[in-house]
């Protein structure tokens, strides 16, 4: 079956800002409902050239959103160039390129920001869907994220439910939070965005990596919360089956499910279109490009250590094919509009 409209309300909520009162997440606080982001008023009309409202407009729509994992401008000029839509700035994939360490906290909000600002001006009209791990702190250190990456560009974000010495989502050992921290760090998020002048539309995704922990039951639960709490999509980290899948879309419903497919991880290497069928409505490849990239320059390496030249692996691409990958005809064409003469020949 197609993915159903996640989006469709029985009965509208008047409150409009996330509650923050109480200890006990499971009180009869009421929903988060903001009448501007209400996905019907995002259903008709042209895609916007605001990546943020360009991926409601995605999400209120029929199909699956696909984002491959970015680490990096060459893989995002790749991933642009094959003809995605939206973008996904791994975690794991930013700490891998930017620092060259594993994924385990190591970077900080600042090397996030640097990272999302970059890809998200190749084409700011392609939204950046980016990886803020825990937050980096208490409520105003979420609330500082959220600020930055809307002034970087970014679409949108998922926040986790990890504890601040986290790691990636498909290692074992994992701790999670307490419900009431988790949903303190959605409640800071989506205050921070609705407190930026002018009304912004980015996009609050709330993750949880309990189900390892906790158990499948306790994952959805949190993730219930999360949704009325404020948070537009619900992120399952490590969904193992098919039928686990389909049933947290199905518990979470109306709200959009997001699965994140790892070669080799906890979840099944799901196509975009087995995904799209059981419902899911947006799905990521977190390191498509980062595994694919160790692959081949490995590969370069040993074989520029073996020959002695690097002939065969660069399959005839010369430095201007390399730099058109890269954006040279744009860059050369504003040259030329501005009047500009450095670039007549290259």
């Amino acid at each position: 079956m197609p993915a159903p409209n996640y989006f469709e309300r029985n009965e509208p909520v008047a409150n409009t800002t996330p509650t923050t009162s109480g200890n006990d997440s499971t009180s009869n606080d009421k929903p988060y409902y903001n009448p501007r982001l209400d996905p019907k008023n995002y259903m008709q009309g042209p895609l916007s050239d605001n990546a943020a409202t360009r991926l409601r407009q995605m999400l209120a729509r029929p199909g699956i959103v696909v984002a491959p994992g970015i680490c990096d401008g060459i893989s995002a000029r790749c991933a642009l160039e094959a003809g995605f839509d939206c973008l996904y700035q791994s975690g794991a994939a930013t700490t891998a390129s930017r620092l060259g360490q594993p994924d385990l906290a190591i970077a900080t909000l600042n090397d996030f920001v640097e990272a999302g600002n970059m890809v998200s001006s190749l084409d700011p009209r392609v939204p950046v869907i980016a990886d803020a791990d825990t937050g980096f702190g208490g409520p105003a250190n979420v609330a500082r994220t959220v600020k930055q990456y809307v002034s970087a560009g970014i679409a949108g974000l998922h926040i986790e439910d990890q504890v601040q010495t986290k790691r990636c989502g498909h290692l074992m050992g994992k701790q999670v939070v307490s419900r009431e921290e988790f949903l303190t760090r959605i409640r800071a998020a989506v205050l921070a965005r609705d407190s930026i002048p002018g009304g912004s539309d980015f996009v609050i995704i709330g993750r949880t990596d309990s189900a390892q922990v906790l158990g499948m039951e306790e994952a959805v639960t949190r993730l219930k919360l999360a949704a009325a709490a404020g948070a537009d999509v619900c992120f399952i980290e490590g969904v193992k089956t098919k039928a686990l899948l389909e049933s947290t879309v199905a518990a979470l419903a109306p709200k959009p499910v997001l699965v994140n497919v790892i070669s080799g991880g906890l979840t099944p290497s799901f196509t975009s279109w087995e995904a799209e069928q059981m419902g899911a409505k947006i799905i990521i490849f977190s390191l498509v490009s980062c595994v694919a990239m160790v692959h081949g320059v490995r590969a370069a390496m040993k074989n520029l250590m073996e020959t002695g030249t690097d002939f065969s692996t660069a399959q005839g691409m010369d430095p201007k094919a390399f730099f058109e990958v890269m954006g040279l005809h744009e860059v050369i064409d504003l040259d030329a509009k501005a009047g500009g003469t450095s670039f007549r020949e290259v």
